[in-house]
């Protein structure tokens, strides 16, 4: 039988810890598996769930876009993925009893860890101003009380309508014909917050905001550089490609501040190897980089490639790029000194790193949000896209650019239109397809929209999943923000603390999830995903849902449109609701690439988006061609006795969904109030290991954050680079600290000094 939700919140600043780990994976991710899993969903619906994650006729895990192979095994889904799966599907419920029995202000005053683990939502609630009670409410109500707030406001843009990773393509493309049809591009996503600088900086320089190579690329790369990326707990499953790679001959340069046990030694628990003979040695060569050093790095790699005979395959360059001269004059002024201070490595580990990319044909970078999260993110993964021009390595099989995206279908939500500044190509398609004419004004990514709703401009915001609170940064400001609106609305399959951080009313919209059937007029349905690489397939829940009160995401759109937009609309909100095929049809004469979308779908693993630098060595630019870019070099200064903070993942995690407190490839377990210091750093502040600090970030117009009580653990990160979990540390991240460009918050380079506790240790209650 599947356990009940925990009753108390447990405490979170007092964990056990030892030595971190050096092998990912094995029979210990087994064990954590199935634990988690029949905890959650009782041993049966373990086994019914689990074997159809990420099948073909199956449903695609809610955890990472990470994509599939052809060829599948039985077990296609990693320790994360599971428990991602076993919180969906899980027994515990969350009913109106719940809300009668617990206040806002007593949820408020929970972990989020607790939050989640009470079980799904089963029933639409509702927050009445001046009340400290959820109470439940029809779907017609929440509608009409959405539809009256929308209605009154001066101008539609007084509205947000922000999306997280995991919906469909499907209610992606409605949620965002709504918005439009109502007047605003206010469309902020949860890649404002992760990969907005990949695809600011791919856009401008290859002229499409998407990774490059497909799954096979990997296994055919002779060289992969896994820069700012943690695989082994983020994105497990791509360990598995790593393997293959290596057991054909790739050679695997890792660039983080932290060792990663995954990216060490990958014990596959799918194989005789890694449950038996030790596993498989990934990195060739690991380099220690001090935060924010990337774009150091990487400019002395291209240096290395100018000054090389040969290196440059000017054939490429010649043809398909533009910008050359220019970036090949600034580039050979890379000094050595800054280099070294910038990225805290040796002259002869760059110089190997370098050696490595002058053997390689088909080089392939990898990166994640070490990368995109820093003010300079945009410019450091352009001189990426620099290294890898100079090598004819974009449009070649087993070379080009991998951003590593999280949420499962992030990528696929930007491609429907998710977003705020959208093309005037999209526009003009929808405004042909659907008779409107849509607004042609840039709308609000997640930072400005913040600023809104602190500014009182926005009035009314609207989440299609996600945990939008938690998620971002500045938390006070952000939870300040949010309070200020005269609505906020949250779809969601399970509680978290954006339910409890209200406007002046609250709705929680309680929806289906991937693992469930979904039932619509003309029969059961299926939804459409996108992978971190560009391939799109179905996905087909099987489990009945967790209550008979649950709408699906697209069917909560088309109701509320319909409410909303009333005679102003020719849009077939019935037709969509009843028959997704019919969305589909839609967006295959709107979005180039879905032509046929309906036939092209069902074919078993779906099909491939065409890529013109991939499959043609096209590049849609302003330019026509390729571009180099010449940059000054950024990176971090510190001032003395101040440490570069990094917000990270614990294993137990994934994005803000807390499945348990410990972190055991880090050798953390039972809490997450810690701070991860180099030993050095450590004792030039007097903080032995096991004691308590404060931290405190520093920002440029003189204001402090402060996060209270961490425990200080001793551990071999690089030297003047501090790391701790978000969303905990979020509070430390100023709104204002973000990336040029792409306007992402820069939460992997926080300037912080570290203060001793102050009284008791507090724990982790919000």
């Amino acid at each position: 039988m599947a356990s009940k939700p925990p009753t108390g919140d447990p405490v979170q600043d007092a964990p056990d810890v030892t030595a971190p780990q050096h092998a990912a994976a094995g029979l210990p991710a087994i064990g954590h598996t199935l634990r988690i899993a029949q905890q959650q969903m009782g041993l049966r619906r373990t086994a019914l769930t689990l074997l159809k994650v990420n099948q073909k006729d199956g449903f695609d895990c809610p955890g990472c876009a990470w994509p599939e192979p052809d060829k599948r095994h039985a077990a296609e889904f990693c320790e994360n993925g599971a428990k991602a799966v076993a919180e969906e599907a899980t027994l515990r419920r969350v009913t109106p009893a719940f809300f009668a029995e617990h206040s806002v202000t007593d949820l408020a005053g929970r972990s989020g860890y607790w939050l989640g683990q009470q079980g799904r939502l089963t029933h639409p609630m509702y927050l009445p101003e001046g009340a400290d009670h959820y109470e439940p409410v029809t779907w017609d109500r929440a509608f009409e009380i959405i539809a009256g707030e929308l209605t009154a406001l001066d101008s539609p843009d007084e509205a947000v309508f922000y999306t997280s990773g995991r919906t469909s393509n499907e209610a992606a493309f409605l949620y965002q014909l709504l918005a439009r049809e109502l007047g605003t591009n206010n469309l902020p996503d949860c890649s404002n917050m992760c990969h907005e600088s990949s695809g600011s900086a791919l856009t401008d320089t290859l002229g499409v905001g998407k990774g490059s190579v497909l799954l096979d690329d990997l296994h055919k790369a002779d060289l992969i550089i896994v820069a700012g990326q943690n695989p082994g707990t983020n994105h497990p499953r791509m360990l598995s490609a790593l393997e293959k790679a290596k057991a054909g001959g790739t050679k695997i340069i890792t660039v983080n501040p932290l060792p990663e046990a995954g990216l060490q030694r990958f014990k596959n628990p799918q194989n005789a190897r890694g449950l038996a003979l030790g596993g498989t040695p990934l990195t060739d060569l690991f380099l220690q980089i001090r935060l924010g050093g990337d774009h150091a790095l990487f400019r002395m790699l291209c240096k290395r490639v100018l000054e090389t005979d040969g290196a440059v395959d000017t054939a490429f360059v010649d043809t398909h790029t533009h910008g050359y001269e220019e970036f090949r004059r600034t580039a050979l002024t890379a000094d050595w000194d800054e280099t070294l201070r910038a990225t805290g490595l040796r002259r002869d580990e760059i110089e190997t790193a370098a050696d490595m990319v002058l053997a390689a044909r088909r080089p392939i970078v990898c990166w994640a949000m070490g990368l995109t999260q820093h003010k300079h993110a945009v410019n450091t993964i352009k001189e990426v896209v620099n290294l890898l021009l100079l090598r004819g390595a974009v449009g070649r099989p087993g070379a080009g650019v991998c951003p590593v995206r999280g949420h499962s279908n992030v990528q696929g939500d930007r491609t429907m239109g998710i977003f705020e500044r959208p093309s005037p190509a999209f526009l003009d398609a929808l405004q042909k397809e659907f008779g409107f004419t849509p607004p042609r004004h840039h709308g609000l990514d997640v930072v400005r929209a913040i600023r809104a709703l602190r500014d009182g401009t926005a009035k009314v915001f609207m989440a299609m999943g996600g945990n939008f609170v938690a998620a971002t940064p500045d938390t006070d400001v952000t939870e300040a923000a949010v309070r200020r609106a005269r609505l906020t609305v949250h779809v969601s399959t399970k509680l978290n603390r954006s339910h409890v951080i209200t406007g002046a009313r609250a709705l929680i919209l309680p929806t289906l999830g991937r693992t469930e059937r979904d039932r619509q007029a003309t029969g059961d349905q299926f939804v459409t995903v996108e992978d971190s690489m560009g391939m799109v397939h179905a996905s087909r829940g099987r489990l009945e849902p967790a209550a008979p009160h649950l709408l699906s995401e697209p069917a909560i759109v088309c109701r509320l449109a319909r409410r909303v937009l009333g005679d102003r609309t020719t849009t077939p909100w019935d037709e969509f609701e009843k028959d997704y095929a019919t969305i589909r049809d839609r967006i295959a004469r709107v979005i180039p690439g879905f032509e046929d979308f309906n036939t092209r779908v069902a074919r078993p693993g779906g099909f491939t988006l065409p890529h013109a630098p991939r499959d043609e060595r096209r590049f849609p630019t302003t330019t026509g061609k390729a571009n180099f870019t010449a940059s000054t070099v950024e990176h971090p200064h510190v001032p003395d006795g101040r440490l570069l903070l990094q917000t990270l993942r614990s294993h137990d995690q994934y994005n803000t969904t807390i499945y348990g407190l410990d972190d055991r490839y880090r050798g953390i377990r039972g809490g997450r109030r810690v701070v991860l210091l180099h030993p050095d750093d450590a004792h030039a502040h007097s903080l032995p290991d096991g004691s308590y600090t404060d931290l405190v970030s520093e920002w440029t117009d003189g204001t402090e954050r402060r996060a209270e009580g961490f425990r200080v653990v001793h551990y071999p990160t690089a030297r003047g680079c501090a790391a701790a979990y978000y969303p905990e540390t979020n509070v430390l991240v100023p709104l204002d600290h973000t990336a040029d460009a792409s306007n992402t918050p820069a939460s992997k380079s926080v300037v912080i000094r570290l203060e001793p506790a102050n009284g008791a240790r507090p724990t982790d209650n919000g």
